[in-house]
């Protein structure tokens, strides 16, 4: 079996390149996700950053909703960022009048909770299973970013803005998810992470 699994990028809208570009860094294969047939091939899927309401009006219009959520539920790995955090919330706030999501992490979300485009800002961000010694900070780049009002009993804390103290990294199982752009840096840890989850799936 490959060490470099198929991973796809939910090529709809958003970061598509960046991630691409990050997956393969980080020892993946990766592979663009735009039909029902592609994300059967993949062994794992990203969803990237973007406009989450664009992005499940695309979705639905490409008939990827319900497929997407049939592999997350039979355990395909997700990694989300941003608009992809959005995307992997079970619950949403401030959301458009009928948005939905893709679902799978027990959790609340707030869009766009970080404020407009001009409210964009870095920090770093102290990550756990990123640990690769001597675990300097991940400086992450928020975005017209989410945070996360609550996670339920099955998902975990991996990450949270010091200044807020606002939950900015959950994982639960094979899902992941930020509420900032990793595939916009030159670090490449949370992509590695990602990809060890899709190859301890397999």
């Amino acid at each position: 079996m490959s060490d470099s699994p198929p991973v796809g990028v939910l090529a709809l809208q958003g970061d598509v390149a960046e991630h691409l570009r990050m997956l393969a860094a980080a020892g993946a294969r990766p592979v663009a996700v735009r039909r029902p047939d592609e994300l059967e091939q993949v062994d794992g899927l990203v969803v990237p950053g973007g406009e989450s309401t664009t992005m499940w009006r695309l979705a639905t219009a490409f008939e990827l909703m319900e497929p997407v959520r049939k592999r997350i539920g039979g355990g395909l790995p997700v990694f989300g960022s941003c608009a992809g955090m959005i995307m992997l919330a079970d619950r949403l706030l401030d959301g458009v009048g009928g948005q939905q999501t893709f679902g799978g992490i027990d959790m609340t979300v707030r869009r766009n909770a970080f404020g407009r485009q001009v409210d964009s800002f870095e920090a770093d961000i102290r990550l756990r299973d990123v640990a690769e010694p001597p675990r300097p900070p991940f400086h992450a780049v928020f975005i017209r970013a989410p945070w996360v009002e609550q996670i339920g009993t099955g998902a975990e804390v991996l990450g949270t803005d010091a200044a807020t103290g606002r939950i900015v990294a959950v994982r639960q199982g094979s899902l992941l998810a930020t509420s900032f752009h990793p595939e916009l840096s030159d670090d490449a840890r949370v992509h590695r992470l990602f990809v060890d989850i899709v190859r301890d799936s397999r």
